[in-house]
Formats: C-alpha cells, structure tokens, sequence
C-alpha cells in the first residue's frame, strides 16, 4: 500500500508540496489563515527553490528531494567548522575517507583540489605512504598514459587507457548510471568494464570501449541450461565496442560466494542483456560449469580468444589459495596458452551487498594480491607476455603509483566513478531507494542523473586524475608509470621507523620458480611444488 502511495506521492516532495500549498493559501486567504507579513513572501522563495531544484540537472540530490535536499549541501558546508564539536574523524562515519570522496567531487566537477594548511593526514600515523621526490624532476608532455594489451597470440591488440571503469553492471546500476558512464568514457578515450551483468542495451547507446566481463552465469552468452553458448557469446563479441573479454573467477568483495539477483527484480532490460527470462532469478554459481582445472580453463581462453577473432582475453580474480593462482601459471607453462592480462581484484573491493565475513574477512586484499601475481608471472618467466590491471579501492593519483609500483600495468576503479556520478553513499544500494538514482531501477529516480552533465563528470575525473598522476610522476623524476618501483613508496612502520615498501613485499627473481631449488623463495611461492595444472587443489 505504501508502495503504492509512493508511486503517486513521492513523500521526498513533501517539503516542496507543502510549500507550494501554504504559498496558495497565504495568497488566497492571508487574513483567515493568518499568515501575512513576509511568510507569503518565504513560502514564494521556497516554492521557487524547489521548482528550480527539479528542473536543473547538476545535483542529482536536489532533483529527487527538492528543497530538504539543501540541508545536505548546508551541513556539508560547515562540515569543517563544527567538526572538532563532534570528534568526527576522516573514515568513522562512513566506510571510505571523506577526503578522498572530497577529492573525486573536486575534479569531477572541474574544481581545485588544491587544499590550504598542508596536509590533513597524520603523517607519523603507522601505515601512512608517501611518494618521494627527486631534485632533477621531470616535465611530461602528456598525461595520456597508454599500453597495449594483446600477446602474440592475439590479432586485435587494444591501446589502452591507464584509468578504467571497473566491473559494475546494469542491474546493480541504472540505466542512467550506465549511459553516464560509457558515454563518459566514450569522450575521455578509456575503458567501461561492464560487470558480469553483461551488454545491455545502455551500453551500446553511445559507443564507449567495453570491456566484457563474463562470469560463472553467462549472461549474455548462455543457453537455456545456463551453460556457456558459443553462438550467443559469437553474438555479443563480434560488436567492435568490445575491446577485450574478461573471465571473472572471482571478486574482491565476496569470492567464492556466487550470487542472485531476485526474479522481482529482473527487468525487460535485464532480461535482454543476460539472456534470461522477464521475472526470472538470474544465478551466478560460486564456480564456473565450462571448466574444473587449470589446464581446463586455459582451454576456455583459447575458445574465446578464437570465437572473437583474436581479441585480448583475461582474467579477474581475487587471489585466494596461492597454490590455485600457480596451477593456473603452471596450466599457461604447460599448455602454452597464455591470457592477454590479469586482473587482480583487491578484497577491499565493494559490491551492493556481500556477507559480512566475506567483505571482512574472505581473499587477499590488493597490495599483497597484486604483488603476488606480479611475482609470479616474473620467476615463472610469463611476465612480458602478460599484462595486469589492479581493482580495489582506487581512487587517487597516488592510489594509483602505489599500484604501478607493486606490478600493475593499469588500474580499474568502481567506487571513484561512481562518487563522479554523483554518489554520496547512502548505503541503500539493495532497497532500490538510492537518493542519487546511481543503483536504482526505479525510473523516477533515476530521472535525477542527468546523463550529459554526469557524463561530462566521469570525462573530468578520468582526465584530472591521470594529470595529477603526471604530476606526481614529474616530481618524483620519472617519465611514464612501467618506472615505479617499490623503492619509490615509502611507508611507516612506527613511530620512529620508516621503509621503503621494497622493504615490505617480497621480490622474486625472473625464472625463479622454475629453479629445481625454490627453497630460497619466500614461504609463500614454495607452495609452487604443489601446485598442479591439472587441479585446483593441492597436489599432494
């Protein structure tokens, strides 16, 4: 019933509607109401304000919460003066730094995001990283970093960007979200990853590069089973928008959990991008049903890469069990079958909703993940065969360096972009009630993100971040990001101790682990005896 009433009376108008109704009555009948003066007057302003907040297109708050909507964006502006009063620190209330939302909103919008007084973190805090600088710093013509991703075995190799969209699909987002965001990308020259909700309608609008993300569902390219389909996938990828295919193994927010998305929920639109009928509980099982083993899953890429006609195909996972992760390098060496990339997904990485213990507790977050990986391609002699991207909680310039020097070749963000769009992290991401219409289904919701004004945003924040990330690298004396090392990052370790994070990771030497005697290695990459390419598990 509330629902229903909803439908007809959006109660977030209330405080517009209800000033529009005492304006009328004020006017008509001052002298019996009693309210004359200057209120005929405030409720005028008022109604105004609120009229004007449902037909401009910058705030997505104002358009669905006209006037009330104004409190948020007065309480964030005396936010700085009335914090000492209430012991707000930067991260307790919320689950990401305020500074670093400020930071995405001040270049999505094209503001500064030059801040007076110096910095605001606490720099003798355990855990705070620094770039350092050089003397003999450098001046870069460009910030548009690059890279080809596409081994030998690939005929469509796919220049680049440094700064992607990472994996959110339609579904989890809205239609709006989505047409923002690819056609944001379609303007800035970089990657939109389309999550494992597949290619939907949104994301052909406007002709952005995909990135198509295929998970243990097969939306998109599945038969009536729920099985991978070779004519469907054929389909879908032959579309010059896709630019390389991903296989999701895991994500960093709940891996090994699998998911559904209720049939309530799955829309005409849904349907038609995953392949699944109107009304119909779309299952995402916990592990792939087109192989079981390594070697198995090296087969799958090459099945992909030669039904797309050589376009770069990957992975993304979450690392897990290490052993895993070296069966699949050993599956490569063996097979001789080589992914295009990696991408390695951080457990830091979010999602609109995951267990409590998985979120918290379940896969390697992304420094140590990253790292592992990057290692592994070197001491099994794989690495210049192969690219890697980093995904989970990126959302800065430096983020980024800190990921460049640890091994990855580009970064993914979601959480970045999405506070471009306009998030404010309501955290009602699962209730279909997002204030800013970001992850709602709800079409007069999402009415409040308007496409053009978002899309130039995400355009904005890719291009700022990656001139800040240039900047970065003309101080630190260096001319493209393939030049950070973990000697660039420092870190403190305590109060009176600092490192260099080449001090905190391990390192292993190319070709290492294919040494009869990996007993020097660290503990971790011995566990490279008892890995297999023909199982999963440990081969003991």
């Amino acid at each position: 019933m509330l629902e229903k009433l909803n439908e007809i009376y959006p109660v977030r108008y209330t405080a517009f509607l209800v000033s529009v109704v005492l304006l009328v009555f004020t006017l008509l009948g001052a002298g019996v109401t009693g309210l004359s003066g200057w209120w005929p007057l405030l409720f005028l302003i008022l109604s105004l304000v609120g009229l004007h907040d449902l037909k401009q297109e910058h705030h997505a708050v104002l358009r669905n919460y006209p006037v009330i909507g104004h409190l948020r964006f007065m309480l964030e502006y005396i936010r700085p003066e009335i914090r000492q009063y209430f012991l707000e620190s930067e991260t307790d209330a919320t689950p990401f730094s305020r500074a670093q939302r400020s930071l995405v909103y001040s270049r999505a919008k094209g503001e500064s995001d030059k801040r007076p007084f110096g910095t605001q973190l606490d720099v003798r805090a355990v855990g705070y990283e620094w770039i350092n600088h050089s003397i003999a710093t450098t001046q870069l013509t460009s910030h548009d970093f690059r890279i080809q991703i596409g081994g030998s075995a690939c005929k469509q190799p796919y220049s680049m960007s440094r700064f992607n969209i990472s994996a959110m699909s339609f579904g989890a987002l809205s239609a709006n979200a989505v047409l923002a965001l690819n056609l944001g990308a379609k303007r800035g020259g970089f990657a939109h990853d389309t999550g494992e909700g597949s290619i939907s309608r949104h994301h052909r609008t406007h002709g952005g590069d995909l990135i198509w993300e295929i998970g243990s569902g097969y939306f998109g390219c599945r038969d009536a089973s729920g099985h991978f389909s070779p004519e469907h996938f054929t389909q879908n990828v032959k579309s010059d928008q896709v630019k390389m295919v991903e296989i999701k193994l895991s994500q960093g927010a709940k891996p090994g959990h699998g998911g559904v998305l209720p049939g309530a929920k799955v829309t005409e639109e849904i349907a038609e991008a995953r392949g699944v009928g109107v009304g119909e509980d779309c299952v995402s099982p916990s592990s792939h049903s087109s192989f079981s083993t390594p070697l198995e899953l090296m087969q799958f890429v090459q099945q992909l890469r030669d039904l797309s006609g050589g376009k770069p195909v990957g992975m993304k996972l979450c690392i897990g069990h290490p052993w895993e992760w070296f069966g699949i390098v050993k599956a490569m060496l063996e097979s001789k079958i080589y992914t295009d990339f990696v991408v390695v997904d951080g457990a830091e990485g979010g999602t609109g909703a995951a267990p409590l213990e998985f979120s918290d507790h379940i896969g390697m977050p992304l420094k140590e993940g990253l790292r592992l990986v990057h290692n592994t391609l070197v001491g099994a002699g794989l690495r210049e065969h192969i690219r890697v991207g980093a995904s989970g909680k990126i959302v800065s310039a430096f983020d980024m360096a800190r990921a460049f020097a640890l091994g990855a070749d580009w970064c993914n963000s979601a959480r970045g972009f999405m506070f471009a769009l306009g998030c404010i992290q309501a955290q009602t991401c699962h209730t279909g009630n997002c204030p800013t219409g970001v992850t709602t289904q709800d079409p007069k919701r999402q009415m409040a993100l308007v496409v053009p004004s978002k899309a130039e945003r995400v355009e904005n924040f890719h291009r700022n971040t990656l001139e800040a990330l240039q900047e970065l690298l003309e101080a630190a004396g260096l001319n493209e990001p393939s030049e950070l090392s973990p000697r660039h990052i420092m870190q403190r370790v305590s109060e009176t101790q600092v490192l260099h994070l080449s001090e905190l990771v391990d390192t292993v030497a190319p070709l290492a682990l294919l040494q009869k005697d990996i007993s020097n290695l660290p503990v971790t990459y011995q566990d490279w005896a008892l890995a297999s390419a023909s199982r999963f598990g440990l081969n003991v």
